[in-house]
C-alpha cells in the first residue's frame, strides 16, 4: 500500500532548488548595491547642501558643507566664537567624494565659494554644483 505524501529525496531536492533560487537572488542583490549606494550618496550631499542654504536663511546666520573623500560635515558659524562648529558629520559607504571647494550659505540664500563636487564609484558618478545664486543641480556623469 503507498501512503501519501514526499519522500526523502523529493524533500531534498526542493530545498536544493530553494536554496539555489535564494544564493541567486542573493548575488543579484548584491551586484545592485553599488548603484543604490551611488544614487543614495548623491541624495544625501544633494539634501545636506539644501539644508544648509535653507538652514542659513532661517537662523541667520552662514552655514557650509566640508567634504572629504569618504564623507561631509555641516557647519553652521558660531558667531560668539568666530569659529565654525559641527551641526552633522556623516560619512558615506560605498562611495567616493571629490569637490573643488566647501560651499558657504548665507542668510540671503547666496553662496560663497562656489563648489563642483562629484559623488562616484564603480557604478559612476554624480556631479552636483551650487551656483551663485544657491540652486543646486545634480546631473548623472559618465
Amino acid at each position: 500500500m503507498k501512503r501519501p505524501g514526499f519522500t526523502l529525496i523529493e524533500t531534498l531536492l526542493v530545498l536544493a532548488l530553494a536554496g539555489l533560487l535564494v544564493y541567486g537572488g542573493a548575488v543579484s542583490f548584491k551586484q545592485l548595491m553599488p548603484g543604490f549606494r551611488l544614487q543614495a550618496g548623491a541624495w544625501e550631499i544633494g539634501s545636506s547642501l539644501n539644508q544648509a542654504r535653507f538652514g542659513a536663511i532661517w537662523r541667520g546666520v552662514p552655514m557650509r558643507v566640508r567634504f572629504e573623500p569618504s564623507g561631509y560635515a555641516l557647519e553652521i558659524y558660531d558667531e560668539g566664537a568666530k569659529a565654525w562648529r559641527p551641526a552633522r558629520i556623516a560619512r558615506l559607504e560605498g562611495v567616493t567624494i571629490r569637490a573643488n571647494n566647501s560651499p558657504t550659505f548665507h542668510p540671503e540664500g547666496t553662496v560663497s565659494d562656489l563648489a563642483t563636487i562629484y559623488v562616484s564609484n564603480a557604478r559612476g558618478g554624480y556631479k552636483i554644483t551650487v551656483a551663485i545664486s544657491g540652486r543646486i543641480k545634480t546631473v548623472k556623469a559618465g
